[in-house]
């Protein structure tokens, strides 16, 4: 008989297997077996009646879960159990984290094994350490457990309770969620500041010196011996020198009087200061830090990091990538000193090894940084990596390796310049050891020229010295107003206050874009008017619910709960029951607020109100005539990408007026005469009309603006060219049939015969030749988005009609394809994973849902009933009491530890590192021989 291993996921079970001895067999759950109902039709039709059965939490039985096994992980369940039945040992060893003791937990409940059941955990899938995690196999931690079942509980209550009180009096598909409303509250607390900033202008003068046959720059310092002003002296909420600030503020008129002043003068060196500094390497990579430091270097979002990361660990490259700890192990120092030594020579090495500490609060996932796995680092130019899969293993390689090399050694140069009653200032830095710079500088993707850039270098100057000025220039400086959040200064920033867990960080910045509170601009977090009425009325009715403190406090909490220092049950019955509870809070606030007026936001400085519809933001005006309702009240929708901080009176009039009075003609077409209209709001964006709406012309021809085109950007010319469109170039060589240039919804195009090219960026729809199609009609066709026109992989062909079973990069991941059937992958499965039997279920099990529409409700009911498997009895604590519990099956597809797992308007954005739950007393689990 064998030892069965099960890991998450098919690339982790892959990789262990080469490690282990004969005798093993490892299978993969796909992530979570187990979970709360996603959905209406999951929860079992004995429970369906219950009042709290939509919440999947019994809060009238000690918050009891109910747990269902979804359809789609039932046939993977009974495959861990037939190999179960050969197996003389169970071992799990999903992740050691809190999701991964979680996943343990439920496949015990579930699988219920006959035979000894342990549990190992490794932080790297190496040989070493899997050998190693062999030797020390342990229980499964029921206090873990049962915290990070408390979390899963919490954030469904919260979820489930205060969405659909957000469906009401807002809009539906929205969310609450524990850590994601405080996230969109700072990120609508910027917005905010930045509509109340009031913009400061100050001049100053720059200077170009020459000394010793060498320019440099100097600037204004002071005048007359008070300093000059700089931005950082303006009060942002006045635009003006903040009160008590002794500094000289200069308009253009007065910068450039002084400039007059001062030419022909003497200039005259007063002193030259030099200060030495060192500057040591920051500690390798947390999670919370890989995510930043990729947004910053490799613009990845904190998802597509986690998903590359998840990866880069399951090949083992690198050690586990959820982690709060910046600990090296012994090996690691080793093995990053010797890199350092062999690549960058003995005088590159911090004296001795280095270690750090870690600062952040609540840290206790995996006991070590994410570093390069193994005794000895992989360089990364020596793996067969590529891509994403590159870029990120050479971060994490060159931030663990420059953790253990010398400081860096650095001097800044002040040389103050004295002309008349002004003095100038000159600064330099001079680089005099590299240290670890040679390796890693925080946000450069290049250690050797960012090495050049921190370098100013300066003439030799000594005290007296005359520069001869070269020119000078009064230059105007006006103030900025905060900046937006980034999703890594977001992530910083919820890290330093304690909210929220690194696991989690990735899916609530994605869940929070994907709800539309948020529109990535750049770089940039753009909080939508959306995000400011729900914020709104959770500041005005549960204002505990965004409140840094009291998130930060509730996640301690979850922290003691882990430890033992708190029980669990008192605290969600506090927090949820009782008069004060979060379920009586919201059945009296339903009565209280008026959706009306929750759909309406006041903003700063704005006399009017913006409304929240299904058709998006709009500004409601009164006129004089009565609209077809008898009303005088007309919604002036306001432009897509126009965001709360940046509206402003001129533009609302504008539109106003464009509503009541019609647009004014930008030009008019020169063989029709009739005015050529810009209009910046229509129902799918701003577009060109050709023409008035009349009787007769009820429909005037109208052309889309392309997305790379904004409104107030067209000129007649470009107008014009629009509303040519479609434009005949000439006739194809071949078949003689028309080739055109047209705009659709997937944006600008040629076609020939329906054989359609998308235009480059550099081609404009309006001029592109006909050589210019020809050109592109010849090459091969591009499919749109990610999807890749021919396979990633070949799997085989169907049985039954020989056709070929293809896997398929598409725009939501991994699929495979038969005919016109394509069905999802699931996200644990990479393309070397799949095989030719699990793409015929899914393609087999794609094609009965497409096949009767009319099915789906009698489909999900009778899999929810087939889904209640699996009864537990359980003996549960609390204080002194004992319940015995039926347990039902559960769910949780992914195998990104926090990530969001959520469905049409399903309530909780919030997914969190929340997983299932523990029996409230200790299973029996059947004793291991080691």
């Amino acid at each position: 008989m064998s030892k069965l291993v099960i890991v998450e996921s098919p690339t982790k079970a892959k990789t262990i297997r080469g490690f282990l001895p004969a005798g093993f067999e490892v299978l993969a759950s796909m992530g979570h077996i187990r979970d709360l109902p996603q959905s209406a039709a999951e929860i079992p039709a004995r429970y369906k009646g219950e009042d709290w059965a939509r919440l999947g939490v019994n809060v009238r039985a000690d918050f009891e879960p109910l747990y269902v096994i979804p359809k789609d992980k039932q046939k993977i369940v009974k495959e861990l159990k037939e190999s179960l039945k050969n197996a003389d040992e169970l071992i799990l060893a999903t992740d050691e984290d809190r999701e991964g003791e979680s996943i343990s937990w439920h496949l015990l409940q579930v699988l219920n094994p006959k035979v000894p059941a342990r549990r190992m955990v490794f932080h790297e899938i190496t040989r070493e350490a899997i050998q190693a995690a062999l030797t020390e196999r342990r229980d499964v931690d029921e206090q873990v457990v049962r915290a990070q079942e408390t979390r899963r509980i919490l954030d469904r209550l919260v979820g489930y309770t205060v969405s659909p009180l957000l469906w009401k009096k807002i809009a539906r598909n929205l969310s609450a969620g524990r850590v994601q409303s405080v996230a969109v509250k700072i990120l609508v607390d910027r917005e905010r500041q930045r509509r109340a900033f009031k913009q400061g202008s100050y001049w100053d003068l720059k200077a170009s010196l020459l000394q010793s046959q060498t320019s440099f720059p100097a600037e204004l310092h002071s005048l007359g011996g008070k300093r000059l002003a700089s931005g950082q002296d303006f009060d942002e909420n006045t635009g003006q020198v903040a009160a008590g600030r002794n500094v000289v503020l200069l308009n253009q008129a007065e910068a450039e009087a002084l400039k007059a002043r001062l030419e022909g003068k003497v200039w005259t060196v007063a002193s030259v200061d030099e200060r030495s500094s060192n500057r040591k390497p920051a500690p390798p990579f947390t999670t919370s830090t890989l995510q930043q430091e990729s947004n910053r270097k490799l613009r990845l979002s904190a998802q597509q990091t986690m998903r590359t990361a998840q990866r880069l660990y399951e090949e083992g490259y690198i050690t586990y990538m959820r982690t709060d700890s910046v600990h090296l192990s012994e090996q690691a120092i080793t093995a990053a000193r010797e890199c350092v030594e062999a690549m960058y020579g003995r005088e590159y090495l911090s004296p001795k090894p280095r270690q750090f500490s870690t600062k952040s609060k609540g840290a206790q996932e995996a006991h070590e940084a994410i570093r390069p796995a193994g005794s000895e680092f992989r360089r990364p130019a020596d793996t067969p990596l590529q891509g994403q899969e590159l870029s990120l293993y050479e971060l994490i390689w060159k931030r663990t390796v420059a953790s253990q090399m010398a400081e860096a050694r650095q001097t800044s140069i002040t040389v103050s310049i004295d002309v008349e009653d002004a003095t100038f200032r000159a600064t330099g830095k001079r680089i005099d050891f590299p240290g670890f710079f040679r390796a890693y500088v925080e946000g450069s993707d290049d250690p050797d020229a960012a090495i050049e850039d921190r370098e100013i270098h300066l003439p030799p100057f000594i005290q007296g010295d005359h520069p001869n000025c070269e020119s000078l220039d009064p230059v105007g400086h006006e103030t900025q107003p905060p900046a937006r959040f980034s999703e890594a200064s977001l992530i910083k920033l919820l890290e330093s206050e304690g909210i929220g867990r690194p696991s989690t960080y990735a899916s609530i910045v994605n869940t929070i874009i994907n709800r539309g509170y948020v529109r990535p601009v750049g770089n940039a977090l753009v909080p939508t008017f959306t995000a400011f009425a729900v914020t709104g009325l959770l500041e005005k009715h549960f204002p505990d619910l965004v409140d840094t403190h009291f998130t930060a406090r509730m996640e301690q909490t979850l922290d003691d709960i882990s430890t033992g220092q708190i029980n669990w049950l008192p605290y969600l019955d506090t927090f949820y029951l009782g008069e004060k509870g979060l379920e009586q809070q919201v059945k009296r606030q339903d009565a209280e607020i008026d959706g009306t007026q929750s759909r309406l936001i006041e903003l700063e400085g704005s006399e009017f109100k913006i409304g929240i519809s299904s058709y998006g933001p709009y500004v409601q005006i009164e006129t004089e005539e009565d609209d077809e309702n008898g009303g005088n009240k007309q919604r002036v929708y306001l432009p897509e990408d126009i965001s709360p901080a940046d509206l402003d009176a001129a533009l609302i009039q504008e539109l106003v007026k464009l509503k009541l009075e019609g647009p004014t003609p930008l030009t008019y077409h020169p063989e029709t005469g009739d005015p050529v209209y810009v209009i910046p709001q229509g129902p799918f964006g701003p577009y060109v009309q050709l023409g008035d709406v009349t009787e007769e012309v009820p429909k005037p021809k109208r052309t889309s603006l392309p997305k790379t085109l904004k409104y107030d950007q067209v000129t007649a010319e470009i107008a014009l060219g629009l509303l040519s469109l479609p434009r005949k170039l000439g006739s194809h060589p071949e078949s003689g049939k028309v080739v055109t240039a047209g705009l659709g919804r997937f944006g600008p195009y040629v076609v020939h015969d329906g054989d359609f090219r998308s235009l480059t960026k550099e081609d404009d729809v309006t001029t592109v030749t006909f050589e210019r199609a020809m050109e592109l009609l010849s090459q091969p066709k591009k499919s749109r988005g990610r999807r890749s026109v021919t396979p990633v992989r070949e799997l085989g062909s169907h049985p039954e009609d020989g056709e070929p079973i293809n896997v398929y990069n598409g725009p939501y991941g991994l699929y495979v394809k038969h005919g016109k059937v394509n069905a999802s992958l699931p996200k644990e499965v990479t393309a070397e994973d799949a095989t030719l039997e699990m793409a015929l279920d899914l393609i087999a099990e794609r094609s009965t849902q497409k096949g009767g529409k009319g099915k789906g409700k009698a489909t999900g009911t009778k899999a929810s009933k087939a889904s209640s498997t699996s009864k537990s009895t359980a003996t549960r604590s609390s204080a002194t009491k004992k319940t015995t519990t039926k347990k039902t099956t559960t769910r949780k597809t992914t195998t990104a530890k926090g990530s969001s797992a959520q469905s049409g308007s399903t309530p909780s954005a919030e997914s969190s590192e929340t997983s299932q739950r523990p029996n409230r007393l200790v299973r029996v689990i059947p004793p291991s021989s080691k």
